[in-house]
């Protein structure tokens, strides 16, 4: 049965996407369970750190099944499910203990959307991500996912990771920081690294990510430009400027 499961080992929660013969591809139901196991994370004062890996070599998390959409009827289920998809990976981000992505193999479609919602990533040399949906069903993110990863691996990089449908592979997820580590022994380093992140203040961590994360939610600076350009400065600086050209 494709499951995502909980294992503790003493202060760490190791989280796996138990699916091997399907790459790891979610289910809904995989979906509510690694909600479920982020909010058990947060709820038990012994765990520190939450680590999540993908069963098998193969794949850390191939994307959302295809069959999943077969039962969609109408463009409001897919508003739907985005939003659905937008909750999760919410509540995965939000989580109070840092969370490590471990991923070795293919982080596709919603395997690269949870991997850039951890706060770190530790890969192995057979590491790929990507988004292909413009090569595959053709369907979009929801604002929140397109901002997230944006911050991710940058704007730029993004749009070409999606117009191209081409997957970034270990050096250059190494080289634009996205991973923190490109590793042949992933569990050992993140063993090493939960160590060190468990000794830590759990406060300065999770005031650090929480700040981050509302850093992204920018409201409407509507009101800032209407100050600047409405303001006497602003009219008296043009006139100055204008009068010495």
């Amino acid at each position: 049965m494709a499951d995502v499961t909980l294992e503790r080992r003493g202060a760490v929660a190791w989280v796996t996407f138990d699916r091997p013969e399907a790459h790891n591809a979610m289910t809904f139901a995989m979906y509510d369970r690694l909600v479920e196991h982020c909010e058990a994370v947060d709820a038990d004062d012994e765990l520190k750190v939450m680590v999540l890996r993908g069963a098998g070599s193969r794949a850390f998390v191939a994307g959302t099944d295809i069959r999943q959409f077969a039962e969609f009827k109408s463009a409001q289920d897919g508003l739907i499910y985005e939003a659905r998809i937008d909750a999760v990976l919410d509540r995965l981000e939000a989580v109070r203990k840092p969370t490590i992505a471990l991923v070795d193999g293919f982080a596709m479609g919603s395997g690269l959307a949870i991997s850039a919602a951890c706060d770190l990533r530790v890969i192995t040399p057979n590491a790929k991500f990507g988004m292909p949906i413009a090569r595959t069903v053709g369907n979009c993110l929801s604002m929140g996912n397109y901002a997230r990863l944006a911050q991710a691996i940058g704007a730029p990089r993004l749009k070409e990771v999606m117009f191209l449908a081409r997957a970034i592979g270990p050096d250059e997820a190494a080289a634009i920081g996205f991973a923190s580590a490109v590793t042949d022994d992933p569990e050992a380093h993140v063993s090493a690294l939960c160590e060190t992140l468990a000794s830590h203040s759990p406060t300065t961590l999770w005031v650090t990510k929480e700040a981050l994360r509302r850093a992204r939610h920018v409201p409407s600076g509507d009101d800032l430009v209407l100050e600047a350009y409405g303001s006497p400065d602003f009219r008296t600086n043009v006139a100055r400027f204008l009068k010495r050209t």
